[in-house]
């Protein structure tokens, strides 16, 4: 369900305030808008439960330490996070990071890892990181998406190879639930009808399949309090400190690309400052109850705003809340529900989240080639990786290169010879376009050194110096006419281009 209004009115604070609708009050003054937060607050607790277990068992550790990140991270975030109605727990991306830790180091080091990454996020929202996100193309954005959705869709595979031949028809009945549902009534959120439907009619039919039972034991017992034992010492910091910075990058970076496709999704804005220390302090808060920490999941958040229809922080409260009734209070209940029908959710969450309009003929024939490229490298790393925080470095660092590429062939040099009084004649130069690193490095070969007159003239008024390479391709150049005798004269910079040229000018090289 997505929003159908109007985007809300700028002003000058970081973000709008919230509509009526996408408000906690709003919400609750009315029942069918608490209803859809409620319901898809089970929805995403149940799709929650495999995924933690899951993860749990990629980093090396019990169960339980995943379904209580979960149980912790989203209630938690929740409170203290910038983007309403985005869910985060226990990731895989983080269970990577992680898994290294409990390996070598056991339980309590993970503990010590997950404190120090959730300050390390602190830290980087009081610097402002999140504003970086300005710098992130939408080339990158879209690759993103599309990566989520395969990555989405592929973890799925395991549950759908050397299984019963009835998983088949079971996970098509649950997508076609979730397909033709909608079409009669938006009441009740399709994949909790899916799931019902199909756990009530294996139970009936007393059929032998995959269930939640199978991925793991459940805890029978709330989450307490655990400080880690590990010596307070710099020894331990050495071993902590690169996973949990590795820990802060990548669940900072997960979580603010998330934030902001939420915002597309609902048409609202959300203060990605706000989100990145809550990240952290959800973090630390997870650690101090035995969790492995975590970060935003776009599956889940996409199950949550796009299936069921949420916009408020209720349904990200209600998934916490309900994960830990569920496991702890329920957990027989919940053990006999088919893997088919949690499938059938998550091949359906994969499919709405991937931008089919980026591929389609027509948008890659206008598509500019080098934004396609950006693209595809984006989903390319990711998905054969696994780690969102190298796809997306990798795809913001082809987009600055062809970026770089493009623009270095914007500037222009036009050379005209004047003549002068009693036969002295000039050349002048007269440079256009963004002088950088990239474009300035051409500059030195585009002057006529032996065949220019005895004085020259560099006419920069169409065109700003941005950096020190420019600098140094400047004076390269006023040498080099030095050493045969000519003079040069730059005239025409810009405030800003004076002032970096006259601090820099003469102080680049050795002599």
């Amino acid at each position: 369900m997505s929003a159908t209004s109007d985007r809300p009115p700028s002003t000058t604070s970081e973000v709008a305030a919230p509509r009526e609708d996408h408000s906690v009050l709003g919400a609750l003054r009315s029942p069918s808008r608490l209803r859809t937060e409620v319901l898809a607050g089970l929805v995403v607790a149940l799709a929650l439960i495999p995924e933690a277990i899951s993860f749990s068992i990629i980093a090396g550790v019990d169960p339980r330490v995943g379904l209580f990140a979960a149980f912790t991270m989203a209630v938690s975030i929740s409170f203290l996070g910038g983007r309403p109605a985005m869910i985060s727990a226990a990731t895989g991306a983080i269970a990577l990071v992680v898994a290294p830790v409990v390996r070598e180091h056991g339980l309590d080091y993970l503990i010590a890892t997950v404190l120090l990454g959730g300050a390390i996020q602190v830290l980087f929202a009081v610097l402002g990181v999140a504003k970086l996100m300005r710098f992130i193309p939408r080339s990158v954005m879209v690759g993103f998406v599309n990566a989520l959705a395969i990555l989405i869709f592929t973890a799925q595979l395991p549950y759908l190879i050397d299984v019963p031949f009835l998983v088949y028809p079971m996970v098509a009945a649950g997508i076609a639930i979730m397909v033709f549902l909608p079409r009669l009534t938006s009441v009740v959120p399709a994949p909790l009808v899916a799931i019902v439907v199909l756990t009530a009619f294996t139970l009936i039919a007393a059929l032998a399949l995959p269930d939640v039972g199978d991925e793991g034991e459940l805890p029978d017992s709330l989450p307490t309090l655990l400080i880690p034992d590990v010596p307070f010492t710099l020894e331990t910091l050495q071993i902590i400190a690169p996973y949990a910075l590795a820990l802060a990058v990548v669940g900072l970076l997960e979580s603010l690309l998330t934030a902001k496709l939420v915002d597309d999704v609902t048409d609202t804005q959300s203060p990605k400052t706000r989100e990145a220390w809550g990240q952290g302090a959800s973090n630390i808060i997870t650690g101090f109850f035995g969790g492995m920490g975590g970060c935003a999941m776009i599956g889940q958040t996409m199950i949550n705003v796009k299936a069921s229809g949420a916009r408020t922080r209720i349904s990200t409260f209600l998934a916490g809340v309900f994960l830990l009734v569920l496991v702890v209070g329920l957990g027989d209940i919940v053990s006999i529900i088919p893997m088919a029908a949690l499938v059938a959710v998550m091949v359906m969450v994969a499919v709405g989240t991937f931008d089919w309009h980026s591929i389609a003929p027509s948008t890659l024939r206008r598509m500019p080639k080098s934004e396609t490229t950006v693209m595809i490298s984006t989903v390319a790393v990711v998905v054969a990786t696994h780690n969102l925080a190298i796809g997306v470095g990798v795809g913001v660092l082809v987009a600055m290169t062809l970026f770089a590429r493009r623009v270095a062939h914007l500037a222009s040099v036009d050379r005209e010879v004047v003549p002068g009084e009693a036969g002295e004649s000039r050349a002048v130069y007269t440079v256009s376009g963004e002088l950088f690193f990239a474009s300035s490095n051409d500059l030195y070969t585009q002057f006529e050194y032996a065949d220019d007159p005895d004085r020259i003239v560099i006419d920069l008024s169409a065109s700003h110096v941005w950096d020190a390479s420019t600098v140094a391709a400047l004076d390269s150049i006023v040498t080099k006419y030095g050493r045969k005798g000519k003079t040069v004269q730059i005239v025409g910079l810009n405030t800003a281009s004076a002032s970096i040229h006259d601090r820099l000018s003469g102080q680049l090289s050795a002599h």
